[in-house]
């Protein structure tokens, strides 16, 4: 800490450099020996280990701190390693004494001559051989110059810092307008503060200014509950301190005790709060501001509401309260926390989640998962549980290949795959989209925009059938056994029991043969021109391996138009949304809705990063946000028939993989926050953060239209009024819920009668993908029904 600023300057090219007469232990252990005669300070550290290359000055060698028990401190000081010794005394002795220790060797005539030298250059170099002395008059304008004075201020706003941010009560939110400022000093000298949070408050009070409280010296008991009762009917205190000498306010602070989040804002040096160290000690959110000049005023009222960044760190301790290096960080990018209780929901009973969420990890039913909620638009809970893998997982939970060991922690930012959810937050927008644009009809025959359907019995399959799953397509295809040299292997590929062929477990009763080759030519280990589609890490398919997609549903006889779930139709939605956009869907999406909303982490492709729009050529995209690295992809499960590897950052479904893992029915990887985003733009009526996505007229379409024959909407499914046990929802669900489910252990629920939207996403097919402990223990439907339970 104390030598980082030298660094620095050293770094930034400083010529010049005094080194004071402090002793320093640790530098330098000899007692009596200053820093300034200190050949292991100026020597050893300064010039040698932190290559300072200007010139090395003493303190004034008069001063008792060096000249009290020395002799010859002229020479110490050369000795050590200085190039200019300033204010010597006894000029006459000092020198004779480096005369003699010239003559003795002690030093040597190169060492003099070549510090003259130096200090010669310098000299030279300021222009001091035509000027040599400084000019007085004007010369503090000359320092005071405008980049002088614009660095002072960034130096002061820099250094604000955020002691403390309990409960992420900072930043506020702006539409908290129960917000009260407690004033602790002279009521003009906040005016600068005052004036700039009246932007973000409407109060109680006067329009457009915050309410405030000035606090007085030496309050009565009377006084000081009357002005504590006053408080109490704010949601937030602000609490604003400029008065330097606090004693008499002390009485006040040692009994102020609040039931509402109370923000101490110091517009004072640190060490003074000490004089209120209990009530800052009970603060839950602590911003030291270490000034109260106006530009340091306006930035903490930004910092307040996150229209700011604080990143300061403090250089020193504050007692035992605050330690050195404390400091949180405050971005505009730091989410808002909410208090759930504000807005009518009981956190208390919220804490029933988590134990919900930990039952089904110590169960066994997922490593780790996310959950997110919110009310209105507000985050009412969003946490991580678990880790990423089963942490030493014992050899019934993990297949032979997987290796158990250390895994990581889940965090917040970390990405799922989707599976099937993948249909309604990828696919079905872009759907959404272009009926939005009067591109495409729910009336419109799919086989009007994908000609190679036209002469198929699936040629009059319209739009709203796909959506619905009523277009008599089966609910999947096995598109990858196209790919399989069938002469590569005796016998059947599958089996009910294991056997020296059929070693690989795919299945509760299913086994398989992993012995098979693909087709010669088809795969290649590595990209090539011709193989551009990734299924995971060592495997690449040739591009015309998509061709065989079609055959397979060209040739697939149709069944009844029943409602039957399909994952096969709404890879027939991708393959539309591309030829009416004349653009991968993966681009489409990330250009109309994901780097628009600000979504770093929803994509296709993890590993690559999102796709742009026009850039995607043989199945490779360039990106519009960095590629995540695999420590950011929570593993999907491990595959030991088809890829024989951990699946992290590449989709588990099989039929979206063989496409490259851009595909309609799955393939999106993402987090429950942004997940959650997405649909609460929906239950906006397709409208986030003032930008329109999608009209009102077709939000309402698509998320209110129900199927005349089974509990599916337009894409979305729904609560199952008439079958509740097969219900994909809890029992206290409204029928005006709309989202989907996902294979791997995902959700997202809209609820538009209490304004409420809910993620939940796990992996709980790692390792294994017969694992059906979730839906078995009810986990997601469990916690929907504590969610509706604290809603009430």
């Amino acid at each position: 800490v104390e030598l980082y600023p030298f660094r620095k300057a050293i770094q930034a090219g400083l010529s010049g450099m005094m080194v004071g007469h402090l002793e320093v232990p640790v530098l330098e252990p000899k007692r009596g020996v200053p820093s300034s005669l200190s050949r292991k300070v100026v020597h050893d550290l300064l010039t040698q280990e932190m290559q300072f290359k200007g010139l090395v000055f003493t303190d004034a060698l008069a001063m008792k701190g060096v000249s009290a028990n020395n002799t010859s401190i002229c020479l110490q000081a050369l000795q050590a390693g200085h190039d200019l010794l300033l204010v010597p005394r006894r000029i006459k002795e000092e020198v004779e004494a480096i005369l003699d220790a010239v003559k003795n060797g002690e030093l040597t005539e190169a060492e003099i001559e070549a510090k003259c030298r130096k200090v010669l250059t310098y000299k030279y170099a300021l222009g001091l051989s035509k000027k040599p002395f400084v000019r007085l008059s004007g010369l503090g304008n000359r320092i005071n110059t405008a980049h002088t004075r614009d660095l002072i201020r960034r130096l002061n706003q820099e250094a604000i810092t955020v002691l403390r941010n309990k409960n992420n009560v900072l930043p506020l939110d702006a539409d908290t307008r129960e917000v009260a400022v407690l004033n602790v000093g002279d009521a003009k000298e906040v005016q600068p503060f005052l004036k700039e949070l009246s932007g973000y408050i409407n109060s109680a009070g006067t329009k457009g200014s915050p309410t405030v409280f000035q606090l007085k010296k030496d309050l009565q008991p009377a006084a000081r509950k009357l002005l504590r009762d006053s408080l109490s009917q704010y949601k937030r205190i602000l609490v604003c301190v400029t008065e330097h000498r606090l004693a008499p306010y002390q009485p006040f602070f040692a009994e102020f005790t609040h039931d509402v989040p109370a923000v101490y804002l110091l517009f004072i040096p640190g060490k003074q709060m000490l004089q209120i160290r209990r009530a800052v000690s009970a603060a839950d959110a602590v911003v030291l501001a270490h000034s109260s000049i106006d530009d340091v005023q306006c930035r903490t009222a930004k910092i307040l509401y996150g229209d700011a960044t604080a990143d300061g760190r403090l250089s020193a301790s504050i007692s035992n309260l605050f330690a050195t290096g404390t400091g949180q960080v405050i971005t505009p990018k730091t989410p808002l926390h909410f208090v759930p209780d504000e807005y009518g929901v009981n956190s208390r009973l919220l804490t029933r989640i988590d134990e919900i969420a930990k039952e089904g990890i110590k169960e066994g039913a997922y490593p780790g998962c996310q959950i997110v909620i919110l009310k209105d638009g507000k985050e009412m809970y969003n946490k991580v549980f678990g880790t990423h893998t089963w942490p030493g997982a014992s050899a019934n939970r993990l297949s032979a290949s997987v290796t158990p060991g250390a895994t990581l922690p889940v965090s917040p930012t970390d990405v799922y795959d989707l599976a099937s959810l993948t249909k309604t937050t990828a696919t079905l927008l872009a759907v959404m989209k272009l009926y939005d644009k009067g591109r495409l009809n729910l009336t419109d025959r799919v086989s009007d925009y994908l000609p190679w359907l036209q002469d198929t019995d699936k040629k009059d399959i319209t739009v709203r059938q796909l959506l619905l799953h009523e277009s008599g397509l089966p609910s999947t295809l096995l598109f990858y056994l196209e790919a399989i040299d069938k002469e590569s292997y005796e016998g059947t590929l599958f089996k009910a029991k294991p056997d020296a062929a059929h070693s690989a477990q795919i299945g509760v009763r299913t086994w398989a043969n992993p012995k098979f080759k693909f087709q010669k030519g088809l795969t290649s280990k590595v990209r090539t021109a011709e193989h551009t589609l990734q299924v995971s890490d060592s495997l690449w398919l040739n591009r015309s391996f998509k061709e065989a997609y079609r055959q397979k549903i060209i040739e697939t006889p149709l069944r009844d138009r029943r409602y039957r779930y399909s994952c096969v139709g709404f890879i027939l939605l991708q393959q539309l949304v591309e030829a009416r956009t004349g653009m991968s869907m993966d681009a489409f999406l990330e250009q109309e809705f994901y780097a628009p909303m600000g979504l770093k982490r929803t994509g296709y492709l993890p590993l690559r990063g999102a796709a742009t729009a026009g850039t995607a050529y043989a199945g490779i995209v360039s990106g519009s946000h960095a590629p995540l690295s695999k420590a950011e992809i929570i593993p999907s499960s491990f595959d030991p028939f088809l890829r024989k590897t951990v699946l992290q950052g590449f989709v588990h479904d099989e039929s979206a993989a063989f496409q490259g893992g851009v595909s309609g029915n799955a393939g999106l990887f993402s987090n429950a926050t942004e997940v959650a985003r997405i649909y609460q733009m929906l239950l906006n009526g397709g409208e986030l953060d003032g930008k329109r996505y999608l009209s009102p007229e077709t939000c309402r379409v698509f998320t209110t239209t129900v199927s005349r024959i089974s509990r599916r909407g337009l894409g979305f499914d729904k609560p199952d009024r008439q079958n509740p046990a097969k219900s994909p929802c809890a029992a206290a669900t409204p029928s005006t819920v709309y989202g989907h489910t996902g294979f791997t252990g995902t959700c997202a629920w809209v609820d538009p009668t209490n304004g409420l939207v809910y993620v939940f996403l796990c992996n709980r097919i790692y390792p294994n993908v017969w694992n059906t402990k979730l839906m078995k223990m009810d986990i997601r439907t469990r916690i929907q029904e504590v969610m509706y339970q604290a809603v009430k």
